[in-house]
């Protein structure tokens, strides 16, 4: 409790306290009343750092939430070496934040001799701009993201599965029922509570994307990719405007209480039918 006050309710009351007074470094002279959330929300930087949080989560859903469910259904239906492909399916989850990030970055390359260049160039393809792209960078992004997170989801949805019981998938073996069928009728409905718990949860957590975009990008290519926590660094560390990052803060905090809120009733959903 000591630690929580010092390190998390402390900074997050002085935080908000930031938010509402003109701020030179880091010391309060006048309060300002709402001020600073009005200069937040007229900041075309803000409004595009919203668009791009939200194509964030949209991409995030679309290219990453269904691969860990499938990767789950393949290994629920292998016998042999199960254990090998569990540990590679988790080894990106041990990775460095940073290091994967770098990693991608450099596969990235847009220069010819970049990695996935060269390797288009040996297949006769032309060069890619990738993240130099404005239309592609946020989904190349994702990627990385969904590499990075994928395989300690899939283990959790593959623990899911292993718990439904036997019985079932037996019964509709002898009323001929095929793979398809088994996983459309059993396996689905029995993991829906733990897929929409997920869910929620991958929307809490891409909402708060940085480092990704921070050591890739850099927030572009003309902020194409700047996210809502990226535009709280440039606040903050670049243009030394404390009291902008404060406001934005509060404001992102707001909306990951109210996602949380929808994480604790999927929580309880899924608790219930379990």
């Amino acid at each position: 409790l000591v630690l929580l006050t010092f390190f998390v309710w402390l900074p997050l009351l002085s935080n908000v306290s930031l938010s509402f007074y003109e701020v030179k470094g880091y010391t309060k002279q006048s309060f300002v009343g709402l001020a600073n959330y009005g200069q937040v929300l007229g900041d075309p930087q803000f409004q595009r750092a919203l668009l791009n949080t939200g194509l964030y989560v949209f991409w995030s859903i679309v290219i990453g939430f269904p691969v860990p469910i499938v990767l789950a259904l393949l290994l629920s239906e292998v016998i042999h070496l199960r254990a090998v492909f569990r540990t590679a399916l988790y080894l990106p989850n041990v990775v460095p934040g940073l290091a994967a990030a770098l990693l991608w970055k450099f596969l990235y390359d847009p220069d010819p001799g970049g990695m996935l260049n060269g390797l288009l160039a040996m297949a006769g393809l032309p060069p890619q701009p990738w993240l130099n792209s404005p239309t592609w960078v946020i989904p190349l992004i994702v990627v990385t993201l969904t590499w990075k997170a994928a395989g300690a989801t899939t283990l959790i949805y593959l623990a899911t599965i292993q718990s439904i019981d036997a019985t079932y998938y037996e019964a509709a073996r002898m009323d001929g029922a095929n793979l398809w069928q088994r996983v459309r009728f059993i396996t689905l409905p029995s993991i829906a509570p733990t897929v929409r718990m997920l869910f929620v949860l991958q929307v809490i957590s891409v909402f708060q994307v940085l480092y990704e975009p921070l050591v890739m990008t850099g927030g572009g290519p003309n902020n194409a990719s700047l996210s809502l926590l990226q535009l709280i660094y440039r606040y903050v560390f670049v243009r030394g405007d404390v009291a902008s990052g404060a406001a934005l803060g509060v404001i992102v905090a707001i909306v990951l209480l109210l996602l949380t809120g929808c994480y604790w009733w999927a929580t309880k959903r899924a608790e219930g039918r379990g």
